[in-house]
């Protein structure tokens, strides 16, 4: 059995079928829904927190513990600065390219880089204050937040490239973890982290549509490749053994 020279030729019909409208639209619905949020902050309180914000914010100020601070502080350092933005990425990518998957690469990387440069046009638009009891060092602009735009997307890839139930549930604990965090820090109003959890899944799923039978056959291919690898091993044992 020969090894399809392109992913796509590999893909399960379904994969094939995805190029088509419903993932654009859902896409583009997260991201309307995400800008939408903070167009409605910014016209009905001029960007001041809402009510679900401050009674959020409150509840978990008053909750303060020096073990929930370490938590939080570890994930702010998960979720921004190198770490985030080179040492992750590059040891996502590194490990999908070990795997042969270089379209699951590339698109992890698009939609990194993508998510990156939405935050911040969204941030500087938008221009809202952050809230004043802080616990970590910041840059301009609450909305959207950044780590959990970043933690989004990074699920949301992941989730797409191994659709597995361990990883729906460690992506699913790992964004909603980064959304208490920021908040927990006063890094963020909670709608802050809600908007940038729609801009995350927004961007991943819009950039997934176009290139999701490529995805789904590299991932065919890879798995035929090691499975013709283990029985060539298996035959070569049993070989030995007789």
């Amino acid at each position: 059995m020969t090894t399809p020279r392109h992913p796509e030729v590999a893909a399960q019909p379904r994969a094939k079928r995805v190029s088509r409208w419903w993932p654009v639209l859902s896409g583009a619905i997260a991201l309307g829904l995400a800008v939408g949020l903070g167009a409605l902050i910014l016209v009905r309180e001029q960007g001041m927190p809402l009510a679900i914000d401050t009674a959020w914010f409150n509840d978990l100020t008053e909750n303060r513990a020096p073990v929930w601070d370490a938590v939080a502080l570890v994930m702010d350092a998960l979720g921004g600065g190198l770490v985030a933005t080179l040492l992750i990425p590059a040891v996502i990518c590194a490990a999908l390219l070990l795997a042969r998957r270089p379209w699951a690469a590339g698109y992890f990387l698009a939609a990194s880089l993508a998510t990156g440069g939405v935050v911040q046009v969204l941030k500087h638009f938008f221009g809202r204050a952050r809230p004043e009891n802080v616990l970590t060092n910041l840059d301009f602009g609450s909305f959207p937040s950044g780590h959990v735009a970043n933690a989004a997307v990074t699920s949301a890839v992941l989730v797409l490239l191994f659709p597995r139930l361990w990883v729906w549930l460690a992506a699913a604990a790992y964004t909603v973890v980064m959304m208490l965090s920021r908040t927990y820090l006063g890094a963020h109003w909670l709608t802050d982290t809600v908007g940038a959890l729609l801009l995350g899944i927004g961007v991943a799923v819009l950039l997934w549509a176009p290139v999701a039978a490529k995805l789904d056959g590299e991932h065919t291919v890879a798995m035929t490749r090691r499975a013709r690898v283990r029985a060539a091993a298996d035959a070569s044992e049993g070989r030995d053994a007789g």
